[in-house]
């Protein structure tokens, strides 16, 4: 990708090549010299102090309330996100991490003392969450402020010093991060790289004490490879099919709603979002135009023109999910306009497991129904299958919810709701096996846990 040329954040030519002992002899590395100086930034315990963090997390909230209108612009010039989920999704899903971290930061910093045996009993034994150090975040494309200022909330609020590194296939929020966030933070704890696939190889040369990154399976596999040469922890928020179980016992006309809702917020563009539904035949011939008219009460008749349905974010991402159209029978929608990149809110049924749409994350507006004969058949459907990131149940009887919760294995699950288990800073988020914890060991509060470690000292008394 063209970089600009010149920027406060971007590695100076005095910088590259400058990095310290600890940078593998890469002293030709363009990125370098930029680690080195956030290092040493580190190691001068800036980040450490209370007050610094809080007030580092306070510019940030600046960022979002000053700067709304550009996120929401820049959102929909990206994707043509509309202006209420751009504003949810994009702007008070940080705010609320922000608040939550300011609120309890104090508190997830002080030492945790512990038992201590008979033969320690004059001593202080406990447990201290220290910063990693240099901390690389690198954020997705489908929500470009949100997955990437989350992270950088939990990394502040540990004490870290950060870079982080946007989606350069949405430019313009690429851009706005590029420019404006700079202004927000301090510039020699905070930094800022836009880059393409090779600048980003380039910058995955050096080493990082913690790498954050969201995306695919694929570039998950790519940064963990890169993170192991230098024994670098790693969280990799990735995706997966989510199942939805529907029951016979449920309101269909509120289930309809509720998975309308979560499958095309965003035009399906979700790690989250709803991929298939489980349900007996029955339900389907109920559920079928029941989906379609709450199609029509969300986004009209001609979803098309809607001014509250999104945009496919490329031409690549466009031509992979209409291909997963061929996959069974559509039911619902099936329009598209490679132009626009629109691709209509669509239902398919008659999917075999083995059909493309099964076989991959769809990440597109395309919601798939799959007939079971029962609970048990639908619950040893979606144990067959890698286990997801979140698993769905909708059902009026409680007991089907908790059946399908108790014998699935999932990140997250949510009863009779979509999404909204995701707006809650009090459960961790994340997934199993390559699902990796994107807020591992939340502890009641955001990601900073998971950008921490735990040092356990045991003081003896002299």
């Amino acid at each position: 990708m063209e970089q600009p040329l010149e920027h406060p954040w971007q590695p100076t030519d005095g910088e590259a090549g400058t990095a310290g002992a600890d940078d593998g002899g890469m002293s030709e590395n363009p990125y370098a010299g930029l680690v080195s100086r956030l290092r040493a930034a580190w190691l001068s315990r800036r980040t450490r102090p209370l007050e610094y963090r809080v007030a580092q997390l306070e510019a940030l909230g600046r960022f979002l309330e000053e700067k709304k209108q550009d996120i929401l612009e820049a959102t929909a010039l990206d994707m043509r996100k509309p202006p209420f989920e751009a504003e949810f999704s994009e702007v008070l899903l940080c705010k609320n991490e922000l608040n939550e971290a300011l609120n309890n930061l104090s508190r997830w910093m002080k030492d945790k003392h512990v038992d201590k045996n008979l033969a320690t009993q004059l001593d202080s034994a406990f447990i201290r969450k220290d910063p990693y150090g240099v901390v690389l975040i690198i954020g997705p494309w489908n929500y470009p402020i949100y997955l990437l200022l989350v992270p950088l909330i939990g990394a502040i609020a540990a004490g870290n010093c950060v870079i982080i590194k946007p989606s350069e296939l949405t430019k313009n929020s690429e851009k706005l991060i590029e420019e404006v966030l700079p202004k927000y933070l301090d510039k020699d704890c905070f930094a800022v790289v836009t880059a393409g696939v090779e600048e980003t190889t380039r910058l995955l040369e050096n080493k990082f004490d913690y790498i954050f990154f969201t995306g695919s399976p694929s570039v998950g596999r790519i940064i963990m490879t890169a993170a192991a040469k230098h024994l670098t922890p790693v969280t990799l928020e990735l995706g997966g099919k989510n199942p939805c179980y529907v029951s016979d016992t449920c309101d269909v006309q509120n289930v309809a709603r509720r998975v309308v809702w979560g499958r095309f917020f965003n035009a399906g563009q979700t790690c989250i979002a709803p991929e298939y539904v489980l349900c007996s035949v029955e339900m389907q011939e109920k559920l079928i135009p029941a989906l379609r008219e709450a199609i029509t009460e969300f986004y009209g008749s001609e979803p098309r023109n809607s001014p509250d349905f999104g945009r496919i974010v490329g031409d690549k991402q466009f031509r992979r999910v209409q291909a997963l159209l061929s996959s069974g029978r559509v039911a619902i929608g099936g329009q598209t306009d490679e132009k626009e990149r629109y691709i209509a809110p669509t239902v398919l049924v008659d999917v075999k497991p083995s059909d493309p749409a099964m076989q991959e994350e769809i990440f597109g507006p395309i919601l798939i129904i799959i007939t079971v004969a029962n609970i048990d058949e639908a619950i040893d459907f979606i144990n067959s299958r890698e286990r997801p990131l979140v698993v769905y149940a909708f059902s009026s009887n409680s007991k089907e919810v908790n059946q399908v919760l108790e014998r699935t294995s999932s990140g997250g699950f949510c009863g009779n709701d979509t999404l909204m288990h995701v707006t809650l800073t009090s459960l961790p988020f994340g997934g199993i096996a390559l699902l990796t914890p994107s807020c591992a060991l939340r502890e009641g509060g955001p990601n900073s846990s998971a950008l921490a470690h735990k040092t356990n000292p045991l003081v003896g008394c002299t």
